[in-house]
């Protein structure tokens, strides 16, 4: 129930802050309630093109979720390996993110890390619908999967616990806030161990490069700059991330841009190829 609790309260913040960023960042000419809605593609065939993609993304977020059930089912011992490895590389060197620490950035970080993040990959995939640029919404859901998938074995066979649990002079200020927060963050991640590579620096990251290299969106472009920036000193300073997560998930975002961008249209080719058979067999 206390992830549920959670999701209620960002749900509506997310929507909102998305609505705010329709009429602010979206070029007027795009806009439906403008009555331009014919310069985009038709619904129909929208949808056709974007619904796919969606679901693949959704799908591998399920997987994602689904790291204690697999580990369980699968009979997993997991490793600490790499924990040790970032532990003897970094020692405590994440902790100098707190020691600017004050109630009035821990609440603004908070705010970034949860509803700002969500808000960036949500409202990405709008803007890309809303101005018709279908082939770039196609390189994003292809960019998201394909780092879910690469981060996925990772958080299974060598989970790294968050700093804030593991380094003595780091506390997790994000967790410490509330009780909902805390019980509502354990339900995706039962042991606050999803660290490497960091999904927040990586999905962040593809949104962005997106956004910047792929879009003329200029207000949405400068929007996406400062969030990503903002998602990556949360990330520490809130008692989560490594420093070796980070560079981990940049890594990760950048791999995942590159195949998306270079193979979209052979992987759309395939996809089309699969879902007119699978119709045909119906």
């Amino acid at each position: 129930m206390t992830a549920i609790t959670l999701m209620i309260i960002i749900a509506p913040v997310t929507i909102l802050l998305t609505f705010i960023a329709y009429h602010t960042l979206v070029p007027k000419e795009y806009r439906i309630l403008n009555g331009r809605l014919q310069e985009c593609r038709k619904p129909l065939k929208m949808a056709s093109e974007v619904i796919p993609y969606l679901a693949m993304v959704s799908a591998v977020y399920v997987l994602a979720k689904s790291q204690e059930y697999i580990t369980a089912l699968l009979d997993i011992a997991p490793t600490s390996g790499i924990a040790d490895l970032i532990l003897l590389m970094e020692g405590n060197t994440v902790s100098l993110f707190q020691t600017i620490a004050s109630p009035a950035l821990t609440y603004f970080s908070a705010f970034i890390y949860l509803f700002g993040f969500s808000f960036l990959l949500i409202f990405t995939f709008v803007a890309l619908i809303c101005t018709g640029k279908i082939s770039v919404l196609q390189e994003y859901a292809i960019a998201v999967t394909i780092a879910y998938l690469a981060a996925f074995p990772f958080q299974v066979l060598a989970p790294v616990k968050i700093t804030g649990y593991t380094l003595p002079n780091v506390v997790p200020l994000l967790y410490e806030l509330s009780p909902v927060i805390l019980e509502g963050l354990k339900s995706v991640d039962p042991y606050f161990d999803n660290c490497f590579p960091s999904l927040h620096a990586a999905l962040s990251i593809i949104a962005m490069l997106l956004i910047v290299l792929r879009t003329d969106l200029k207000k949405y472009k400068v929007v996406a700059v400062l969030l990503t920036v903002s998602i990556q000193f949360t990330i520490f300073y809130l008692g989560i991330h490594w420093i070796t997560d980070f560079f981990g998930g940049l890594l990760l975002a950048v791999i995942s841009y590159g195949i998306a961008i270079r193979y979209r249209d052979r992987i759309v080719r395939k996809m089309k190829a699969f879902m007119e058979t699978a119709h045909t067999a119906e």
